[in-house]
């Protein structure tokens, strides 16, 4: 009965969302214009009311509360324009912190820069503070009032007479859908995601009919409308309360058949785009679980043109040989395979850090796995690298890890003839480098070990409809999504801190403990050492949670060995939950309630992420050298 029950409300509200779309005779200009000045005139009324407290506000002001919660109402109706056209104005909007550094990718060529953010997430959360600021909450609101200036421009609103911007737009929400929306990173108050959601999905609907009588040309398919009035009416059947929200069949059975069908019209009409929010995004992924959704690196380095099968085949069979030689370090013991182990996804599960090139020493940091490396922008705990060559350079010539000088490495690597043989075959596709460098020895190295970030999880597979996923995982992506909270920093697909649109990676203060007895902070500044800031001490880079269940130990010093010990830190507040606060803690300190099924279905769905990375084949011998002394060293190395 209740089943029947549940099948004819959700038809009831696909009548109901149908008639809620946008009136006829309403283009899609004037429909943005009209959302944005509801926004404006809902921003003014915040300001109305903060001016009648006289700069006195109380936890408890419950009509400032309902204010704010109407602007943001209002900014989820316009939200599907304002977070693409222009990122830097919407976190005026909309912040989920007052300050942030992150870097995006067309920033690699310039300093990073603090970004100050406003709106009515930040003074929604000040309002809960026991003594609120009116200033700072006044300082939020005037935020999104200079932000409602900017999406209120003629630049701003010319830009809508093109049906590639609608697409792009489309695509960008629909991303967010899945990583976004329904995970409370942008929501303070838990109880209103689901509202907001609705609010939204009512709001699009409106959009896509308003675009269809625009351009009619280009106009949302009926199967595509179809579908996203039952996506809509999904949510709706869903409880209220957001933690038992279904997540799973929400992304898999709406959010990325939508988003395949999108990506089909954008190559179709051959959308163009001409905004670096666009920078990383691949028109031809046709799923939200393809591996080629986006590109954060370029795993071909100075290869980065030679297209033809064969040549490629040669850089990755010399890069396999290389990876395994210890002719790349000082000594001529260590291969990159003395801490990427092959058999281990490429990292080292048997020491919380790995050994100094000292042989005596460790190193102050976990060794990360190679897999999956190339979905960052920035690379290391720290994000000091902007490129896979980059980092593998550093490490080739640092002290403590390989210890060689790179003019050293390019000779020693040309004495053998195999490798010489192979680079002057591959001379003619870097005319710009007509001499073999190290960047042609890394570029080997990062194109071979990247082909093993092409192999897909038995969560992928659900989620494309090929296979089934365990009842236990499936609890566990509902829990990650939501009520542990773990999606507000390990973001779809990938699973690390890179976001839609991907083009930045988040940085995250968890305040780490150096030991299981949580008797001090760990003292690596993380981030503050490439850009020193109060936000940045002791922030380190978001990794992936893929094949996590294969890659312990964890956290940036490998402190935890287990994922439950990982699961507990976070349970209990990180580091100031554990009475070790670092003062500046992006993660809440508060507990998250987790229950013992409520760990042991998380840790069966980050199981689930293990992917089908076939073994490597590891050489059983190196190339010969015509130096005698080189031909000692052994595949892999020995330490």
């Amino acid at each position: 009965m209740k089943r029947v029950w549940v099948i004819l409300f959700a038809a009831l509200m696909l009548l109901v969302f149908r008639s809620a779309e946008s009136p006829h005779g309403v283009t899609y200009a004037e429909l943005y214009q009209s959302r944005l000045l509801h926004l404006c005139d809902a921003n003014r009324k915040i300001k109305d009311v903060l001016t009648a407290r006289r700069g006195v506000v109380a936890d408890s002001d419950t009509i400032l509360l309902t204010v704010i919660n109407e602007a943001r109402l209002e900014l989820k109706r316009a939200d599907f324009w304002l977070r693409y056209t222009d990122p830097a104005a919407y976190r005026l909007l909309n912040a989920p912190l007052p300050v942030e550094w992150e870097i995006e990718v067309f920033e690699k060529f310039e300093k990073p820069y603090k970004r100050e953010g406003g709106g009515y997430t930040l003074a929604h959360l000040e309002l809960q503070e026991a003594t609120p600021d009116a200033n700072m909450i006044s300082a939020f609101i005037d935020s999104a009032e200079k932000a409602c200036n900017v999406f209120t421009s003629d630049s701003i609103r010319s830009r809508l007479g093109s049906y590639s911007h609608f697409f792009l737009c489309n695509r960008l929400f629909l991303l967010n859908l899945a990583a976004i929306y329904t995970t409370g990173f942008e929501c303070p108050d838990a109880e209103r995601i689901l509202p907001e959601l609705r609010e939204m999905l009512m709001a699009v609907g409106g959009i896509y009919s308003s675009f269809n009588e625009s351009f009619p040309t280009y106009a949302l398919p009926a199967d595509y409308m179809d579908l996203y009035r039952r996506m809509a009416a999904f949510t709706v059947t869903q409880p209220s309360d957001a933690s038992a929200f279904d997540h799973f069949r929400f992304i898999r059975d709406y959010v990325n058949p939508l988003y395949t069908m999108n990506q089909v019209l954008i190559l179709k009409y051959n959308v163009v785009s001409r905004s670096l929010v666009d920078y990383s995004l691949n028109k031809k992924a046709t799923s939200l679980f393809d591996k080629s959704l986006y590109n954060g690196q370029n795993a071909k380095g100075i290869f980065r043109r030679v297209e033809d099968s064969i040549a490629l085949a040669d850089i990755e069979e010399t890069g396999r040989l290389l990876f395994y030689d210890p002719i790349l370090s000082g000594n001529n013991q260590r291969s990159c395979a003395s801490c990427h182990k092959p058999y281990q996804f490429f990292t080292d599960t048997t020491v919380a850090t790995a050994i100094h090139f000292d042989k005596v020493n460790h190193l102050p940091r976990n060794t990360p796995t190679l897999i999956n490396a190339g979905f960052n922008h920035l690379l290391m705990a720290d994000g000091r690298h902007f490129s896979l060559d980059g980092q593998a350079r550093d490490v080739i010539s640092n002290p403590a890890e390989m210890g060689c000088e790179q003019a050293e490495v390019v000779q020693k690597v040309l004495s053998c003839s195999k490798y010489k043989k192979s680079f002057k075959r591959l001379l003619q596709f870097t005319p710009q480098e007509p001499e073999v460098t190290l960047e042609h020895i890394t570029s080997c190295l990062t194109w071979y070990y990247n082909k093993f970030s092409a192999h897909y999880s038995a969560f992928d597979s659900a989620m494309s409809g090929q296979a089934e996923l365990d009842v236990a995982a499936r609890r566990g992506f509902n829990l990650f999504m939501n009520k542990a909270q773990c999606a507000t920093c390990h973001f779809v697909p990938q699973f690390n801190g890179v976001k839609p649109p991907y083009i930045g990676s988040e940085f995250e203060v968890l305040g780490v403990p150096g030991d299981k007895s949580y008797s001090r902070l760990s003292a690596d500044s993380g981030r503050y050492v490439v850009n020193p800031s109060r936000e940045t001490l002791r922030a380190f880079r978001t990794g992936t949670l893929r094949n996590v269940t294969r890659t312990a130990p964890y956290m940036h010093n490998g402190v935890f060995r287990t994922l439950r010990e990982v699961i507990d830190f976070y349970d209990a507040g990180g580091g100031a939950g554990h009475g070790l606060d670092p003062g500046n803690q992006t993660l809440s300190s508060d507990s998250l309630h987790l229950s013992e099924k409520d760990k042991n279905d998380l840790i069966a769905f980050m199981a689930s992420l293990t992917e089908a990375v076939p073994d490597p084949v590891v050489p059983e011998r190196l190339p010969v050298s015509k130096h005698k002394v080189l031909n000692k060293r052994k595949p892999g190395g020995i330490y």
